[in-house]
């Protein structure tokens, strides 16, 4: 069986993710905001997304009680990514998005290519390659 090979430009999704942890001071178009808590009243999420300083998109979910803190953190992320998706933005705003979490334990499984799960492999695909596979 023969193997296309891959192009000389292509890198694996996790590799074109910056991740920093601290707001370098660049303006970015697109803000997003995330939270996930879980205590007992259950388990939840938020995110609020901002276009040059305008919130357009703010949603909150309820998840199931046997989700943990974690997984409702990553579970924001996934959910205000895949609100991006769908927002039209015009053409003319440049697509600089920032990402506010307060989640150590994403931002970690993020740094680590190792880690696997699926909200993590999920968070790290950047947007084209979303469209482009249609999910």
């Amino acid at each position: 069986m023969d193997h296309e090979a891959e192009p000389k430009d292509w890198t694996h999704p996790a590799d074109s993710v910056k991740i920093n942890e601290q707001n370098e001071g660049n303006e970015h178009t697109i803000q997003i905001f995330t939270d996930g808590s879980k205590n007992e009243h259950g388990v939840g999420l938020g995110t609020a997304i901002y276009i040059q300083n305008k919130l357009i998109h703010q949603m909150k979910h309820k998840l199931h009680d046997r989700c943990s803190n974690n997984q409702a953190e990553q579970m924001a992320l996934v959910k205000a990514l895949q609100a991006i998706e769908t927002i039209k933005i015009n053409k003319n705003v440049p697509r600089t998005i920032i990402i506010y979490t307060d989640s150590r334990i994403t931002l970690d499984s993020l740094k680590n290519k190792k880690n696997r799960n699926h909200l993590i492999e999920e968070i790290r695909r950047p947007l084209h390659w979303r469209k482009k596979t249609g999910t």
